[in-house]
């Protein structure tokens, strides 16, 4: 069989090695399979940095290689296109020079799109190569900083009657919908205010009714943001086309509801969790992203150290007990048991699941969704699936004396229980159990790890810049004052990729390992006090001290990693 010749950049990739010979030609096999260029595959799969991809292509091209992670749009050059051009053909104009106009492309195999802005300028392109996720998310924050300025009244303000419809174009996305003239007002104005939270990565959208306003936040990197909100006379409009959406009651406004929906939108597809609250000016309502994109996939992407890592694959290695994951509400529990599902949703598994919502359908697993108003509450629903065969049952939450009985049996007649608690820290995971009525001789037995989290900000890898602690401040945080001498820290600076010098979020956690003098400990009646000295004698790093280790890594700020853990 004659040998499949390899291509200039594959030779470039090798050469720079970037890539060895064995991923290479397993990812020229996929990408062939998945009719999918191999640049694309390799960046998807994350088999090769942008960077090192786009100096290959630059080479390969003969074309130079430009970085726009630093690049402060100039908004004359930038509007000498169309915005929906830039975004669709993933383009950024850096300069014009006279006749000529340097551009970034996303794409330079895309001779179309250099021909298309030749045509619509009337200037000589130069193209420059350029990463395809850095151009994305700099068009993204672009424009969304931009949306900020605008007048909302004046873009929706419409003398004709508001009706709201049910959209029934099913397979348009938010953008064709808010390019196209003939949607209603209202209808656009809700797809604006979706699309701008997909844009900046917010967790929730925040809709609150005031006394002469409508007040828009998004929760960015976990910190509430503000944008200018549309006109009250809009309201109940607005509130009732995400009603409809969302299959609620739109005549219901005196109590609670909640419901979802799905969207397409930016080139994905994303759930969304609608929660309405009556409050005095009307229903306050806040919808929640949920993008399967942004699951980890695996314990080994949760940026444990080394020492937790390995109790971590060790605790999901087990036959039966149970682990559990603590923290406060938003804290990324659920992300953390849905990465430990992906590990272990394999053919010969059966693993059910029991949550109050269900965020994420993930295919393999069988998911059950608690409704309480008709019995099926989370004892109600452990009962039932003991009788399902499982070998892994994952709990929602650990609510009642009963769930938490119900939950301990399973794991002592041989299945793999794990589940969510409130607590402050993992080793409190012992106590809330006892103090809700579990024997310590239950619980000693089953327990096979505690973890607690807390989420971060991440600094932005962009604009983060060198910043030097002084030990006072250090020690009034309680940190020893020589804590971070030797190691290289950051401080967040402020780039249009970024909020404030900070992108993105990370979790801190506390994993706690039940070894066999904990388990005597437990069994013992010992306080969480005894049990967190104990535990970090085996390795436990605490909350803290976690957060701390990602300051010292150069991942976060002090200020970043206190806020969260403690100061």
């Amino acid at each position: 069989m004659a040998k499949k010749p390899v291509s200039k950049i594959s030779e470039i990739l090798l050469r720079n090695g970037v890539i060895d010979q064995a991923t290479l030609t397993s990812a020229e096999e996929e990408s062939m399979n998945l009719k999918m260029r191999l640049e694309k595959y390799l960046i998807e799969k994350k088999l090769v940095r942008g960077e090192d991809l786009t100096i290959a292509l630059s080479e390969y091209l003969k074309m130079p290689p430009m970085t726009v992670a630093h690049f402060t749009p100039n908004q004359q050059v930038i509007d000498l296109l169309p915005k929906e051009v830039l975004q669709k053909r993933l383009i950024i104009p850096i300069a014009r020079a006279g006749k000529s106009l340097t551009v970034a492309l996303g794409d330079p195999f895309d001779q179309m799109a250099i021909e298309e802005i030749a045509n619509l300028t009337g200037l000589e392109i130069i193209p420059t190569v350029g990463a395809e996720i850095e151009i994305a998310e700099t068009l993204n924050k672009i424009f969304a900083k931009s949306a900020t300025g605008l007048d909302m009244e004046d873009i929706m303000r419409d003398d004709s009657d508001v009706q709201i419809v049910e959209d029934e174009k099913k397979d348009e996305s938010l953008e064709e919908q808010l390019q196209s003239a003939e949607g209603a007002p209202v209808i656009r104005m809700v797809n604006m205010m979706l699309v701008e939270a997909l844009r900046t990565g917010a967790s929730d959208l925040h809709i609150e009714p005031e006394e002469k306003s409508v007040r828009i936040r998004y929760r960015i990197d976990g910190n509430l943001v503000e944008r200018p909100g549309p006109p009250k006379s809009m309201q109940n409009a607005i509130i009732s086309r995400i009603k409809i959406m969302s299959d609620l009651d739109i005549a219901e406004r005196r109590m609670p509801q909640d419901g979802r929906t799905h969207i397409k939108a930016l080139g994905k597809e994303v759930d969304l969790r609608v929660s309405l609250l009556p409050t005095v000016h009307g229903e306050k309502v806040v919808i929640r992203t949920l993008d399967k994109s942004k699951l980890l996939g695996g314990v080994d992407n949760l940026g444990l150290d080394d020492v937790s890592l390995k109790a971590f694959k060790y605790a999901l290695k087990q036959p039966n007990g149970i682990i559990l994951v603590t923290g406060p509400t938003g804290s990324g529990k659920t992300m953390t048991l849905y990465s430990c599902l992906q590990d272990l949703n394999q053919v010969d598994t059966n693993i059910v699941t029991c949550e109050d919502p269900v965020e994420f359908q993930i295919q393999g697993l069988n998911q059950v969704q608690i409704k309480a108003d008709v019995g099926l509450t989370f004892a109600a629903a452990l009962r039932s699936i003991l009788r399902q065969d499982p070998d892994i049952i994952l709990v929602g939450e650990l609510r009642d004396q009963e769930t938490g009985h119900i939950a301990i049996e399973a794991a002592l007649t041989g299945h793999l229980v794990l589940g969510t608690l409130h607590t402050n820290s993992a080793p409190q995971a012992v106590t809330r159990l006892v103090d809700m009525g579990i024997e310590p001789f239950m619980l000693g037995s089953s327990l096979i790890l505690a973890q607690a989290q807390r989420l971060y900000r991440k600094l932005c890898t962009a604009c983060k810049k060198p910043f030097t602690y002084k030990p006072e401040v250090l020690e009034a945080s309680h940190v020893d004052r020589n804590f971070l001498d030797g190691y290289k820290t950051f401080g967040p600076g402020g780039c249009p990729r970024c909020s404030g010098g900070y992108k993105g979020r990370g979790a801190a956690m506390e994993v706690m390992l039940v070894a066999d003098d904990l388990r005597e400990a437990i069994l013992s009646g010992k306080n969480s006090t005894e049990i967190t000295a104990i535990a970090r004698k085996n390795g436990m790093l605490t909350l803290k001290e976690a957060g701390l280790q990602r300051v010292r890594e150069g991942i976060t700020s002090l200020e970043g990693a206190l806020e969260v853990t403690g100061s």
